[in-house]
């Protein structure tokens, strides 16, 4: 069965953006990039909210820009083909490779599960990823944090969850200070 993971960067005091919505902070420099483009490559669907998918509408052309780097052009083609899914109240249409969802998360993720298909399901976006989190529906947390402190805004974390155990399955430091950490759900064996 297919994992969902929750990937996104945050600041050390655990937000996804600062209280005035900026998150200029977390710009990556060229390691850490390129650390995202390999874990992009581990993912078969990616579920997003409105706010999210209108961030990520750059990279839907940004192959046409000329003073692109190689590592820029590589996420573009990795980005651009990944099926996505967006959930919003707002929006009647997508582009891209991109489909608005037709029901609710849990449905959605519950269908996404046993679709045959490889890769995991990557949940971005706080919102949609605390309403994952408040059904159990995560399976790996991944926090790319950032050496700052905000102050406010979005948490990376939803505040009304409950109780949830992880193991720690992976970290990494990079240079620039940014420190990647990667859990797993402790999930507790039903007895029998």
């Amino acid at each position: 069965m297919r994992s969902v993971t929750y990937s996104m960067n945050v600041s050390l005091d655990g937000y996804i953006v600062g209280p005035d919505g900026d998150f200029d902070w977390s710009g990556p420099d060229e390691e850490v990039f390129r650390f995202w483009i390999d874990e992009i490559r581990e993912v078969g669907v990616h579920l997003m909210g409105r706010r999210l998918y209108e961030t990520m509408l750059y990279w839907e052309t940004a192959d046409q820009d000329p003073s692109l780097g190689d590592s820029e052009l590589e996420w573009t083609a990795l980005w651009n083909p990944l099926p996505k899914v967006v959930f919003s109240r707002t929006l009647s249409e997508v582009r891209g490779n991109a489909r608005l969802a037709s029901g609710g998360l849990a449905e959605e993720i519950e269908r996404l599960r046993v679709e045959p298909g490889e890769g995991d399901i990557a949940i971005g976006g706080a919102t949609l990823a605390a309403e994952a989190a408040a059904s159990g529906l995560i399976d790996e947390y991944r926090a790319m944090v950032y050496p700052v402190l905000v102050g406010g805004g979005t948490p990376f974390f939803p505040r009304r969850e409950r109780r949830v155990d992880l193991e720690l399955v992976e970290t990494r430091t990079f240079g620039s200070g940014v420190v990647y950490l990667r859990h797993r759900v402790a999930r507790q064996a039903s007895l029998q």
